[in-house]
């Protein structure tokens, strides 16, 4: 009986490892980020600008959160049809008009409503970039494609945020907004030349969230990322207290600096290892974070301890993301874009979560508090990935 031999290695087609196109994504994440974050670092310009307490100009970070929970969900499931590319401009432009309307607002009201709708197409862009930059790259290759598109976001805490705090005190708030629109055209025009396009989901792939939800799995990966991310936000929404209250000497922008390079290898050591230890990576990583908060408790007076705790929390948290939303991506298949809307909805809940609880710790307590929660809710995240060996964080991965 004649049979068909297959292709020698040599002749099979390979597809190219796509770094312009995931770089163009690693941009639109730091818009993203940047976004989000630019108006804490502005505050005291904000709120002279728009004639407000300072209190209420902070509004303006949980305008953009509520937009986020809101619209994640939502927009992926309306969406899942849509070519990726397209779409992914789309969200660009969603930032560009949002950036700029901000940079002109004449009052409150409208920053809020412009901030409200940028978290929206934040809720858009998280939720089908992981699916995207793992969709471009050959599937032997997914998870270090997903942790280079993924590096905008310690780029955008470490070094974009005070960068754009620094603009806005120099030449005022709003050309900070109005810069962070013209880096959206900037990138939109990359996007277009250099990122390939993607088809979306079929119909007939297209599971309801419900039936998304109950992929084995997927609840799982929920869980870890809601505990882990809570422990983190919960030391790093009130680190300016937390280094005040224990009389370092450290200063806030200084130590999240050290923090975010400290990410940017975590995921460099993310990407060399994802693609062949998802469960090994992720379970050190939630170790590491343990660990950062044990050294913080232990030597609270100690400056070099604590910069050294502060770089294992930085590796910790560096791949993180990148290591939730594969595994996300591999549990639910075909219905990884709805999924990781789930994934953007429990993250903005824990940094929710994280400013109202780290808030009770600090006013009642004190900050000095905070690594111990840290730990107990890390210690929690670990406990969750060591029971999903099957379907979450499968054995062998």
């Amino acid at each position: 009986m004649a049979t068909t031999r297959p292709a020698p290695v040599h002749e099979r087609a390979h597809k190219p490892f796509p770094v312009p196109a995931l770089v163009a994504m690693a941009c639109t994440g730091f818009i993203v980020i940047m976004t989000e974050t630019l108006p804490a670092g502005l505050l005291p310009q904000l709120a002279a600008g728009l004639d407000v307490s300072e209190g209420s100009a902070g509004q303006l970070v949980s305008a953009y959160a509520i937009g986020t929970v809101l619209a994640a969900i939502p927009a992926i499931t309306l969406t899942r049809g849509i070519r990726r590319k397209p779409l992914l401009l789309t969200g660009l432009l969603g930032f560009l008009v949002a950036n700029a309307v901000t940079a002109i607002a004449p009052s409150l009201a409208i920053a809020l409503v412009a901030r409200f709708v940028a978290g929206a197409f934040s809720g858009l862009l998280w939720g089908m970039l992981a699916g995207y930059a793992r969709r471009i790259a050959a599937p032997e290759h997914a998870g270090r494609a997903l942790a280079i598109a993924m590096t905008g976001t310690p780029i955008a805490l470490s070094v974009g945020t005070p960068l754009g705090a620094w603009l806005g005190s120099t030449v005022g708030w709003r050309w900070s907004f109005a810069a962070m629109s013209l880096l959206s055209v900037a990138v939109m025009i990359c996007a277009k030349f250099l990122v390939p396009d993607a088809p979306g989901q079929t119909a007939r792939t297209r599971a309801p969230l419900n039936r998304v939800l109950g992929i084995s799995g997927v609840a799982t990966i929920l869980a870890v990322v809601f505990v882990w991310m809570l422990a983190h936000n919960l030391l790093y929404t009130y680190i300016a207290s937390y280094l005040q209250q224990t009389h370092l000497g450290l200063r806030p922008d200084l130590t999240l600096l050290v923090f975010g390079v400290a990410a940017l290898a975590g995921i460099w050591f993310t990407g060399v290892f994802i693609d062949r230890a998802l469960r090994g990576l992720t379970m050190a990583s939630v170790v590491l974070f343990i660990a950062a908060g044990a050294l913080l408790v232990a030597a609270q007076q100690s400056t070099a301890f604590t910069l050294v705790a502060v770089v294992l929390w930085g590796l910790a948290f560096g791949g993180a993301a990148t290591q939730l939303q594969t595994a996300m991506g591999e549990a639910a298949g075909e219905n990884g874009d709805a999924a990781n809307a789930m994934l953007t909805t429990s993250f903005n809940l824990a940094i929710f979560a994280g400013g109202a609880v780290g808030a009770v710790v600090v006013e009642g307590v004190g900050a000095s508090a905070l690594p111990i929660g840290m730990i107990a809710l890390a210690f929690m995240a670990l406990v969750t990935v060591g029971l999903g060996r099957r379907a979450a964080f499968p054995a062998g991965r």
